[in-house]
C-alpha cells in the first residue's frame, strides 16, 4: 500500500519529495521511501538523499527510516555498513516487504545494519512500530 493511500497520510503531517528514482515522505520522526521498480540503490542514490537532507543531518536530528518496498528493486547491502560508519542520524529502520523474496533480502540487509531493523509485512505495522520507539513515542491523533 502506498503511504498516500494509507490512513497515516491523514493522521501525520508530512512532506512529499519526488526524485527520479522514487518518492520520499518526511514526517516529524521518520521518513518513508517508495522507490521505483527496477532501480538499483547504490552510492549515487544514497549520496543524492544525503545531500538533500544534509541540513537536518548537520542539526543532529535523529530519525527513523521506513522502506516501503511495493516495487521490486535491488539494494547494495554494503551501503548499510558505510552508512553506519559515516552517519549517526538514523535511530532505526523498518523494511516493508510484500513478497517472500523481498523479505529474504531484508533478512540479509539486517545483518549489515548495526541499529534496530524490523522486517514488516505491512506499512501499518512499520509505522506503528516506529511510533512506539522510545526515542519518538509519537502520539498519532485520531482526526
Amino acid at each position: 500500500m502506498k503511504f498516500e493511500n494509507s490512513k497515516y497520510s491523514k493522521l501525520l503531517k508530512y512532506k512529499k519529495i519526488e526524485f527520479s528514482f522514487g518518492t520520499i515522505y518526511t514526517t516529524q520522526h521518520f521518513v518513508i521511501s517508495e522507490l521505483n521498480e527496477g532501480i538499483h540503490v547504490d552510492y549515487h542514490i544514497a549520496s543524492e538523499l544525503i545531500s538533500r537532507f544534509s541540513e537536518e543531518i548537520r542539526k543532529g536530528i535523529k530519525i527513523g527510516y521506513i522502506a516501503n518496498r511495493m516495487n521490486s528493486y535491488s539494494f547494495e547491502p554494503q551501503l548499510w555498513l558505510d552508512f553506519n560508519n559515516e552517519y549517526d542520524f538514523l535511530v532505526a529502520t523498518a523494511i516493508v516487504s510484500y513478497n517472500d523474496f523481498s523479505y529474504l533480502n531484508s533478512t540479509i540487509e539486517k545483518h549489515f545494519f548495526q541499529k534496530s531493523m524490523k522486517r514488516c509485512h505491512s506499512l501499518d505495522e512499520a509505522i506503528e512500530w516506529m511510533c512506539k520507539l522510545e526515542e519518538f513515542k509519537t502520539q498519532i491523533s485520531r482526526k
